[in-house]
């Protein structure tokens, strides 16, 4: 199978930390091993999901606090940290102190609008503030402008034995230049290029327009190439794609059946947009390396991109997840151009 001109250069993965509710430090402890050996194989980076008030992982930054001390090159990210559930101003203090941990290794993707459920949480989460509380894009230019070091008070300076500084401590340089926008519509999209942020894609879309029938490949790259064309970088511009990838190259039979009843059980939402978000989902990918490779090829946001961070499905066991992420990296990767990484210390 022949290579496109571009090959894969970087390589990543998600996962939601699923954990039993009651033992969660195991479900913790089993995604903590599974970065680590993530980094041991090669990956360039692993992103984590942002769960509230389900049996993921709620606090990402806290988790991957953890993480920083377990890995020591491989980048760690949150694909997405939603902001209405966030403060920035403390969450730009959280940020800064994992990204200082890890070496400069942290890539924040964060994402905008009201809490999901918000009428049964709010009375928990604002309780004073909810109608008040601004859910827009304002929401992540407070958080870039407190990273860059904008102040956040109006006062600086000794006060008894104790020293106040004006913004957001400890500050990590370069932190900014990272934060990546999770986009689903070409308006979010595009809005993430003029603000100079990276660009992450996922499994879902919005089906925008009035078309009889709507593809999702073909959707997401008219977010890329908007994004692109609003970005100050032009084609340079980074975006990286998430998709639902399962290889079974060195899967069990066992293994291989759940996982193609898995994707088979989600197959139907993928066919038209779903719910009043007209949200469209992208089919999982199931099979050997080679030939998910194939489908990766002939997929039109794929084409536009240099890096992923293929999404673990829900609801695996910790070996499924150790089959799955060794398989992309020893054999889809290197089938779609990539080579794994083994510089100690080397980020984006």
């Amino acid at each position: 199978m022949p290579l496109r001109d571009v090959p894969l250069r970087r390589l990543g993965f998600l996962t939601i930390g699923l954990f039993d509710p009651a033992d969660p430090r195991a479900g913790h402890e089993s995604t903590l091993d599974v970065i680590a050996l993530g980094e041991r194989l090669g990956f360039d980076s692993a992103y984590v999901r942002h769960r509230h008030l389900q049996h993921g992982i709620s606090s990402p930054l806290t988790f991957l606090a953890a993480a920083t001390q377990r890995t020591s090159r491989i980048d760690l990210g949150t694909a997405v940290t939603p902001l209405g559930w966030e403060n920035p101003l403390r969450l730009a203090e959280d940020l800064a102190t994992v990204d200082l941990l890890s070496g400069g290794r942290l890539n924040p993707g964060v994402s905008v609008g009201p809490p999901m459920h918000f009428d049964d949480v709010k009375g928990s989460l604002y309780p004073d503030t909810a109608d008040a509380e601004d859910f827009s894009y304002a929401r992540v230019t407070r958080l870039l402008g407190l990273l860059r070091g904008e102040p956040a008070s109006s006062f600086s300076g000794v006060q008894g034995i104790e020293t106040f500084s004006d913004h957001v401590q400890p500050h990590s340089p370069g932190l900014a230049s990272r934060v990546w926008y999770g986009a689903a519509s070409l308006r979010s999209a595009a809005w993430a290029g003029e603000q100079g942020l990276s660009l992450l894609t996922s499994s879902v879309v919005k089906a925008e327009g009035d078309g009889p029938t709507y593809d999702f490949a073909t959707i997401q790259r008219s977010q890329i190439d908007a994004f692109r064309a609003a970005h100050p970088d032009g084609a340079a511009a980074r975006v990286s794609q998430g998709l639902v990838v399962i290889p079974t190259d060195s899967a069990t039979a066992d293994q291989r059946e759940r996982y193609t009843a898995y994707a088979a059980s989600r197959l139907e939402r993928t066919a038209t947009p779903q719910g009043p978000g007209r949200l469209m989902f992208a089919p999982d990918l199931v099979g050997t390396s080679d030939e998910i490779a194939e489908r990766l090829h002939e997929h039109a946001g794929f084409q536009a991109v240099d890096e992923v961070v293929f999404a673990l499905p829900f609801t695996f066991g910790h070996d499924d997840y150790v089959q799955i992420i060794t398989d992309i990296a020893e054999k889809l990767g290197p089938a779609l151009g990539w080579r794994p990484s083994t510089d100690a210390g080397a980020t984006a």
